[in-house]
């Protein structure tokens, strides 16, 4: 990979589950979890009897850092090539969270193989140390008690556990948090290997913004001599996942009571042939990609990939259905968000599009409840890991009106639908909702042509009325709403809804002209623009709904609105949002238009000064990652500036080119 990336993958499971190295070595700070806070992997090696560090920064001990070489990124793997006194070492931090496969998709279970190669042709004595703090298991430091206790398991892997003593199972739900119960296993299956427990007394960051802080914590370690190839695995048995309305309910990979000790020594024993269906997997998408978008699209995928999915949950309900539960990281915490669920659909359209039904469930389930007044689809159905109903919008526990999204869900649970039924050939899973998509679309026809004061899914950018991606919106609501029908038999009233549609385009059009080949942000806002990303689907299709000269038009005059790291949202702020960029980019006829708008984000992420995982949401001038001023991040009673948008699902968008590019959506 060319692509520098922000922040570096190692260990991606799961919200909670989650490791990150911000930094181009991996010897320049400590790991940490995606929201910043210090995660510390500590890791050293002794060659001959010198010790150097191979992860984490120097904590006062002045061991220098073994030189690091290469470091390069796929879609499961992240690799670090290190060498020094005559030795290479290539450490392969792998999860193989494959989406088309619900087992490894959440066994909780991440690797660590380091090979080790003589490049100076005499043998050496070598030997690594790795140490996991308290950190995995505690929301911050100091919280709780840690208790830990060395295991030998089958087929001697040497395993040590640690966990927090109050055990406060699904304690709280919140954005800025770590988990606070379950039990963390570091193993290894090295002969003669060692593991145990350690203090420390290390600095560590608590929220980004903040100074460091130093305490003395605990460390699980494990200590073995190198041969040719030493694995080590990075383990979390979090006993249960997810609360959904009042149940608590365990993940995939234990729905039937397995042992997570049982999975690590199979995740032990099947580590070859994991890595070569990752890596086979990593190799397809990749070529693939560069077919559909060019090379530096490519590894915004290979980026993007694991983010996307470790930002989710998948449990299973009462019924064993899954549940595919988004976290909105870094812009509330919300679980299950529509708005977040709609931008991050292609990915799982390309590669188990259950999981976008396992995306909806806890929507339709909310919406049925007496707690949901409205004639429009929810928001969310709560904040991350408890889903008992919507939190967005609330004071006093009551729903305000003014905060929820009516056009822009609705459009977005009918879009999903018809995705999913177009993705299987199959439209009963909407029929299974069948009554309340009537309710949806018969809003959208209501209230779509022209939306009152309102929000959208870009939210951050406040209310507007007359907003003409709103409209884009419920245009694409109604033909996918036809679209149901059709493949239901029901051809005429299919074919009544795509002619609605392509009639409300064709009056939007006229509506939002600026005259100059150019449409606007709101009907009334002559001068204004704005990204067109909701009609990207009329392009999939093929439905041709929008005149494609409209279209077209208005891709030409992108090119000349962009700054250096991409084109804006819109003519407010010179911000952008990563997913809408490359939704809009695909709205090009033309492979090179493609290719310029996103390389630009290509840029943005390559040589941005905010180390986080992959933002969505930046400065198209500076590529820095977009702040706001919050009180919600830390217990202070002042302002803190905080950065937005960071780790989030909707990188799962980025993968609507190659989606086209597979012709999966186009309706025979």
């Amino acid at each position: 990979m060319r692509l520098r990336p922000p922040s570096v993958p190692l260990i991606n499971i799961d919200p909670f589950f989650n490791v990150w190295s911000p930094a181009d070595k991996l010897t320049d700070v400590d790991t940490a979890h995606w929201t910043g806070y210090t995660n510390a992997i500590l890791g050293t090696v002794n060659i001959d009897g010198e010790t150097f560090r191979l992860i984490g920064k120097d904590h006062g001990e002045n061991i220098p850092a073994m030189k690091q070489v290469e470091m390069d990124v796929d879609s499961f793997s992240t690799t670090y090539v290190f060498e020094e006194k005559g030795v290479r070492l290539q450490l392969v931090f792998t999860s193989p969270i494959m989406p088309d496969d619900l087992y490894y998709l959440t066994r909780p279970v991440s690797y660590l193989e380091i090979r080790k190669e003589a490049i100076d042709g005499h043998r050496h004595n070598v030997s690594v140390k790795l140490a996991c703090a308290e950190q995995f298991c505690v929301d911050r430091v100091g919280d709780d008690e840690v208790e830990t206790e060395i295991l030998t398991l089958e087929g001697g892997i040497k395993s040590v556990k640690m966990g927090s003593k109050g055990q406060k199972l699904l304690a709280y739900d919140a954005d800025d948090a770590r988990i606070c119960w379950g039990y963390f296993y570091l193993s290894t299956d090295a002969p003669k290997a060692q593991v145990g427990v350690e203090k420390k007394t290390i600095s560590f960051y608590t929220y980004r913004n903040l100074p460091e802080e130093t305490a003395e914590m605990t460390f699980v370690t494990a200590e073995a001599k190198l041969g040719d190839s030493t694995l080590f695995t990075f383990a979390y048995d979090d006993v249960k996942s997810i609360q959904y309305y009042g149940k608590n309910l365990t993940s995939y990979w234990n729905m039937n009571g397995e042992k997570i000790t049982d999975e690590i020594v199979a995740a032990h024993a099947d580590y070859e042939t994991v890595l070569t269906m990752c890596d086979m997997f990593a190799d397809d998408m990749f070529v693939h990609a560069v077919r559909a978008g060019g090379e530096k699209y490519a590894e915004l995928l290979q980026l993007a990939f694991r983010q996307t999915i470790a930002a989710h949950k998948l449990a299973m309900d009462e019924n064993g259905e899954v549940l595919w539960i988004s976290k909105e990281c870094y812009s509330n915490g919300c679980a299950a968000t529509v708005d977040v669920s709609y931008p991050s659909i292609p990915l799982f359209l390309l590669y188990n599009p259950e999981l976008v039904k396992g995306m909806m469930r806890p929507i339709y389930k909310f919406a049925a409840t007496d707690a949901w007044k409205y004639d429009f689809a929810p928001h969310d159905a709560g904040r991350y890991p408890l889903l008992n109903g919507q939190v967005y919008g609330l004071k006093n526990g009551e729903l305000l009106f003014e905060k929820q999204m009516p056009v822009e869900e609705c459009g977005n649970m009918l879009i999903m639908e018809a995705t999913v039924a177009i993705a299987t050939g199959d439209a009963s899973f909407a029929n299974e909702h069948m009554d309340v998509l009537d309710q949806w679309v018969k809003y959208l026809i209501a209230n779509g042509r022209d939306p009152e004061n309102q929000l959208c899914t870009d939210d951050f950018a406040g209310h507007l009325a007359h907003n003409c991606n709103l409209t884009l919106k419920a245009i694409m609501g109604l033909g996918c709403y036809g679209i149901l029908q059709g493949m239901n038999g029901k051809k005429r009233e299919g074919k009544k809804y795509i002619d609605m549609a392509r009639k409300m385009a064709a009056d939007w059009a006229k509506r939002a002209a600026n005259g100059d080949g150019s449409y606007r942000l709101a009907f009334d806002r002559p001068g204004t623009f704005s990204m067109k990303y909701n009609i990207v689907w009329d392009k999939l299709f093929g439905t041709g709904i929008m005149d494609r000269t409209v279209i077209e038009s208005e891709v030409a005059s992108y090119r000349r609105r962009e700054n250096a790291y991409g084109l804006p949202l819109d003519n407010r702020q010179p911000y952008t949002k990563s997913d809408w960029l490359v939704w809009t980019a695909t709205l090009a006829e033309n492979r090179d238009d493609f290719e310029a708008m996103v390389n630009k984000m290509w840029d943005a992420f390559n040589s941005t000064e905010t180390r986080v995982p992959m933002t969505d949401w930046y400065w198209t001038v500076t590529a820095g990652q977009k702040e706001y001023k919050s009180k919600t991040y830390c217990d202070l009673h002042t302002e803190m500036i905080v950065k937005g948008f960071q780790n989030r699902t909707v990188q799962g968008g980025l993968f609507i080119k190659l989606l086209e590019y597979s012709g999966i959506m186009k309706i025979k």
